[in-house]
């Protein structure tokens, strides 16, 4: 999650993991030219949502890419997840009366309230929020690092520019993975966050190492081991979003203008990601 206050960058949850299993040793970068049979092109980008100012300046394609192209598009439009947040928040939590622990087993409940008691997070904080609202709140980089994402920086230089801005999909259908989830689904995010938490994962730092040199094998497998107990869940912030988009990237394509697509490097890679996709349509895809 990554924008603003921890609610504020709830809208930025989806991860920036991912992996291509077509990327080759020398890849500079997350950033892909896509050529149709026909001579479209598109540029894919995969963002790393948030990032520290270490990371910049971002990798030479980022930049090329965009210079390349007359149309910018992300997941969703940066404005329409700003004026969503409230209802996010609002789809998260319980009708007044209710509260978590009326809906997760209690061992549960009693290990979320220890967990916030040692944050000095007092009970009334947490426990009107639904399990996966928590998971993204416990997910969210710090504000600072939000802030720094690759779609904040491309957003400020299309603004700059002039370029038309728009996205994948609707800020509902960005957030239906997590709003649609029932409470025992829910549950089981939430203890998969707590068992990642004892889990020998890379560090933040190593993550984004991975994806700045495009090190795509790296981010996939690190993507299948975050959600190896819940693969039910993978299916849907990851493929059934990235079928979705292709009828949409293949529109663009067709268009005759040039667009730069940029979507989470979770969505990139893998024999079901966005890459592998348009391979198997016809589509030339070139890691830059």
């Amino acid at each position: 999650m990554k924008s603003g206050s921890p609610l504020g960058r709830l809208i930025f949850v989806f991860t920036i993991l991912s992996g291509s299993a077509y990327q080759n040793s020398d890849a500079a970068s997350c950033v892909w030219k896509v050529t149709s049979p026909g001579g479209g092109t598109l540029f894919l980008g995969g963002s790393a949502h948030a990032l520290r100012s270490a990371d910049y300046p971002l990798p030479a394609p980022y930049n090329r890419a965009f210079d390349a192209s007359s149309r910018l598009v992300f997941e969703t439009d940066l404005a329409s997840n700003k004026a969503a947040t409230k209802g996010l928040i609002k789809a998260g939590q319980y009708p007044k009366g209710d509260s978590l622990k009326n809906h997760v087993d209690p061992r549960t409940y009693s290990y979320v309230r220890r967990f916030f008691a040692l944050q000095n997070v007092p009970e009334q904080k947490f426990n009107t929020y639904r399990p996966w609202l928590i998971d993204m709140m416990l997910e969210s980089p710090p504000s600072e690092n939000s802030q720094l994402g690759v779609e904040q920086f491309l957003e400020q230089r299309a603004v700059t520019n002039h370029k038309s801005i728009t996205g994948l999909e609707s800020v509902q259908e960005h957030m239906a993975p997590f709003v649609g989830l029932n409470d025992r689904e829910g549950e089981a995010l939430l203890l998969i966050h707590f068992i990642n938490m004892g889990r020998a994962n890379p560090g933040f730092g190593s993550i984004l190492d991975s994806w700045r040199h495009g090190d795509a094998d790296v981010l996939a497998r690190h993507m299948r081991d975050e959600y190896q107990d819940f693969p039910a869940f993978m299916d849907r912030i990851v493929t059934a979003r990235n079928r979705r988009w292709i009828p949409k990237i293949e529109e663009f394509i067709k268009s005759g203008q040039t667009y730069f697509v940029v979507a989470g490097a979770g969505h990139m890679g893998g024999s079901e990601g966005v890459v592998a996709l348009l391979r198997a349509r016809g589509y030339t895809v070139e890691q830059w």
